[in-house]
């Protein structure tokens, strides 16, 4: 397990914070210690390349939300539940997740992974997450062989998550969308 020092911790928000703000190239040393609160030699004793910095960052996020989604879960799926309430919760967590810095980084993260293979490595570490997490909920409401569903799954939600990004629209789709991929016909059809 990686070191968990308050720093450290702040170092990860900062830098988050920074992508979402003005994307990858806008990350130097220098503005990561002062928005953290650090000495600029407390960010290289904790990362020493930017390249662990990034994928430290990117897996944080991750781990982060991972937790998030799977107390949600554990919440709604604790006893029967319908494919249609599972996505109604998922729609409902896209809709209330706001486009701050911190949810816009790992889309910029994301596609630096695509240029980048040492962060690579760490993207398919976080979808991996993703998946698995996927798995589980497709599984507790029955979806025919949610493992092979999972990833597609996930892709569903995270392009139409960079859908509502770019163009400020809603989440009205997700819901129908992860019903149609679970192979349930929605409410509304």
């Amino acid at each position: 397990m990686p070191n968990t020092s308050p720093a450290r911790a702040r170092i990860i928000a900062a830098t988050l914070r920074i992508i979402g703000d003005d994307g990858i190239a806008a990350v130097t040393n220098r503005r990561i210690a002062k928005e953290a609160g650090v000495s600029l030699g407390s960010v290289t004793y904790h990362f020493a390349t930017q390249h662990d910095l990034l994928r430290e960052s990117l897996r944080s996020f991750v781990d982060q939300e991972t937790c998030r989604f799977t107390e949600l879960a554990a919440r709604h799926c604790d006893g029967p539940t319908t494919p249609q309430d599972a996505a109604a919760v998922i729609g409902q967590v896209a809709a209330d997740t706001a486009f701050d810095s911190e949810h816009i980084a790992p889309f910029e993260l994301y596609l630096q992974a695509g240029r980048d293979p040492q962060l690579r490595a760490a993207a398919q570490e976080c979808f991996a997450a993703y998946d698995r997490l996927a798995a589980s909920l497709l599984g507790a409401i029955g979806a025919p062989d949610p493992e092979r569903l999972a990833g597609p799954a996930v892709a569903l939600v995270v392009g139409l998550q960079l859908r509502r990004l770019a163009t400020g629209t809603g989440t009205d789709d997700l819901v129908d969308a992860l019903l149609l991929l679970a192979g349930v016909p929605s409410q509304t059809t």
